[in-house]
């Protein structure tokens, strides 16, 4: 399985693999066009790794063009949500599973950084290597709209930089070919500066550097370089260059050199000699774009760049967060309204029962914390009265309703009446690892007695549970009041427990001795601690709330 905090980068090496596969489709399909056109098929396909679809789908989601939710989902956006994103994990997930999970990410991010930095280094000498070789050659005069050097240091005729090109050229060139020769070789090397190839090849060199890890970016790269020099191949050719003397000159020129001494250097023997000779030979040039053809591809483009976006314009990630596959369920009369301050202490009162609610002095952030099952740390943004303003929110369902269905009905209020817009994430935040303390567990494994789960408590003892698994207990203790962050449950221990324990609990009285906090009381009663971390956690992010009203 996919680590969570991993899924969203799997998720875009899927979408740009898949991706690759759909330009090499396309390429296919214009073999007999020209080269060029195939270059910036590869071109664009390399550049997706740094474009991934979710932001695409993001920047959608921003458009807002409804004002009420969807009920259903489009069967489209959900048939890409499964293909686009199959690492997802499941929305329900609070925390992560096991450590040794934790152990995973930190592992690959190691290795990527290693990679990386390796990559990185190699480039940056050979780019030092080739730009200090540049510094010592000899200007050379040749009429031509860029500089041309010559140094014994070069393997073979090259352009090298990016806004202020430099055309290299090996010591000894003119006395090796012909100028018919080496004047189809210099127009082959001006054809690199004018569609700037060493910009294409820099941008190739960043997506390899940083997926370095990823075989399908090294082959696109290798076409990338094929198509860039048949293109180059064919303009000499277009512009009149005898194809036998242009072969001749490559050939010659190869006998010079076995490779270029630096990748980003648009040289002239790139890519498979034998298929490039063949194609000179016999006069090889891809037939321009038919009018049909260009449709194709401009559409292609189009859909590429704004299929996303339309399914972020049409699927917005607060509606996911919001729908129900229930029907929606509305309160038969219902009013909320700001709370009036009275004299004498803050009162705080809240039921839900008997087909009614009856919320007094509640902040709306309460109120979202109800009707969502969230705790205040779950939730984020929102306007700043969100939880300042008091509020006073009675309304009553149409006969008997369960508590499910008035929840319901309390979310449909909270959207219709503050204008509640927002959605689910997964962020990092601190979280709690419950674990045995230093001395070992306190508590021993009991028989299950059958009479399944009981979890209460009263002021004297403010927890007691019953059958009570580690990870219940776990999550008991994340519904505390007393704690601020999730708890997950890393101690190990299997089976189930009857737990008694005595904390200072936020609503008993003054006792006559002082309670331990729920810290203490966990490692002196328990033989249990709390070790705060970091892990990932769902979050309410508020998109959007307003005032109520007058009812």
């Amino acid at each position: 399985m996919i680590p969570e905090s991993l899924s969203p980068i799997a998720n875009h090496l899927w979408q740009s693999t898949l991706f690759a596969g759909a330009a090499w489709l396309l390429t296919l399909a214009f073999r007999s066009n020209s080269a060029r056109v195939r270059h910036s098929v590869w071109v664009a396909a390399s550049l997706k790794f740094f474009v991934p679809f979710s932001l695409l789908i993001t920047l959608g989601s921003q458009v807002q063009w409804r004002t009420a939710p969807v009920p259903t989902r489009i069967s489209f956006s959900s048939a890409l949500d499964q293909v686009s994103q199959p690492f997802s994990a499941p929305p329900d997930r609070m925390t992560t599973a096991p450590s040794q999970r934790a152990i995973v990410p930190v592992i690959l991010w190691t290795a990527w950084s290693c990679g990386f930095i390796g990559f990185a280094c190699s480039w940056w000498i050979r780019w030092r290597r080739i730009s200090a070789s540049a510094r010592r050659g000899t200007l050379l005069q040749l009429g031509l709209p860029i500089r041309a050097i010559s140094s014994p240091s070069f393997l073979e005729p090259g352009v090298f930089g990016l806004f202020r090109p430099i055309l290299l050229l090996p010591e000894g060139i003119f006395e090796r070919l012909t100028p018919e020769q080496w004047r189809t070789v210099l127009a082959h090397e001006i054809c690199h500066v004018r569609h700037r190839d060493n910009l294409v090849g820099l941008g190739q060199m960043l997506v390899e550097t940083v997926f370095w890890f990823h075989p399908l970016v090294w082959w696109i790269g290798k076409q990338i370089v094929q198509e860039r020099e048949r293109a180059c191949d064919e303009e000499v050719l277009r512009l009149g260059s005898e194809p036998r003397v242009y072969a001749q000159g490559i050939l010659k020129v190869c006998e010079l050199c076995l490779e270029s001494p630096l990748p980003s250097v648009s040289g002239v023997t790139g890519a498979n000699l034998r298929k490039r000779i063949d194609g000179i030979m016999s006069h090889r040039v891809g037939i321009r774009l038919s009018p049909s053809k260009k449709v194709v591809l401009a559409a292609v483009g189009a859909v590429t760049l704004a299929g996303p976006l339309v399914v972020g314009i049409l699927h917005p990630p607060m509606v996911r967060g919001q729908q129900s596959t229930a029907p929606p369920l509305k309160f038969e009369v219902a009013s909320a309204k700001p709370h009036k301050p009275e004299s004498g202490p803050l009162r705080v009162s809240a039921s839900l029962d008997n087909g009614r609610i009856n919320f007094s002095n509640v902040t709306l952030k309460s109120c979202i914390q109800r009707a969502y099952n969230v705790r205040s740390y779950q939730i984020s943004g929102g306007p700043g009265w969100l939880a300042d303003d008091r509020y006073d929110v009675i309304a009553k369902a149409e006969g008997l309703a369960t508590r499910g269905e008035l929840i319901r009905m309390l979310q449909a209020l909270l959207i219709e009446r503050f204008k509640l817009k927002f959605h689910f994430e997964t962020k990092e935040r601190p979280i709690y690892s419950l674990v045995v303390a230093k001395n070992g567990p306190k508590i021993k494994e009991v028989k299950d007695d059958g009479e399944g789960l009981e979890i209460g408590g009263d002021v004297q003892h403010p927890l007691t549970a019953r059958n009570i698994s580690m990870t219940q207990f776990a999550a008991t203790l994340s519904r505390l009041q007393q704690l601020d962050s999730p708890v997950i449950d890393r101690t190990g221990l299997k089976g189930v427990f009857n737990i008694t324990l005595d904390f200072m609990a936020d609503d008993a009285p003054s006792p006559d001795r002082a309670s331990p906090s729920i810290f203490a009381a966990l490692t002196e009663q328990l033989g249990l601690k709390l070790d705060a971390s970091k892990g990932p956690v769902q979050v309410l992010v508020i998109d959007h709330a307003e005032r109520p009203s007058e009812n």
